[in-house]
């Protein structure tokens, strides 16, 4: 069958049916702003839920409703599992602390341990299950790690 007869509501359902937002394994550790972060993201959340259900109906605007409830079941279970951890300087790689670390080919490079949806590695941040995390926790300052194959050395802590 062509497109050009395919019913505009058939598309509209289709494009409804979205996958739920998968929910990480790992525990929900999360930092004071991650834990922030998750609070903003439910707010909109119940925000956009609310405002499909008033501005449209289910009808006429599936989409919208099946992107607000999916986002609403993924941070209300984000928020019930978060499990706020403080930072606890010990000079040690911890949750919540920044590392630098240097590179064989001699580029430093600085991380700061972070919850799962707050992690931003354009922006510095890494989830602290990420396989550079997991190198690098419990270390101290002058510690070699490997970390995707190659030796890494922990230049600072904070």
């Amino acid at each position: 069958m062509s497109v050009a007869f395919t019913r505009e509501e058939d598309l509209e359902a289709t494009a409804a049916d979205l996958v739920d937002r998968p929910i990480s394994p790992h525990p929900n550790h999360v930092t004071p702003e991650g834990l922030a972060m998750i609070e903003a993201e439910l707010a909109a959340a119940r925000a956009a839920y609310t405002k499909a259900q008033t501005e449209g109906s289910i009808e006429t605007d599936r989409t919208a409703m099946a992107r607000a409830t999916r986002d609403l079941r993924y941070w209300s279970a984000r928020r019930a599992s978060a499990q706020l951890l403080e930072t606890t300087l010990d000079g040690r790689v911890r949750f919540g602390g920044s590392v630098t670390i240097e590179r064989e080919d001699g580029r430093t490079q600085t991380w700061r341990i972070v919850g799962e949806d707050e992690a931003d590695p354009a922006k510095g941040s890494v989830s602290h299950v990420s396989p550079l995390a997991r190198a690098l926790m419990g270390k101290r300052e002058g510690d070699e790690a490997t970390v995707a194959g190659q030796s890494v050395e922990i230049v600072a802590v904070d």
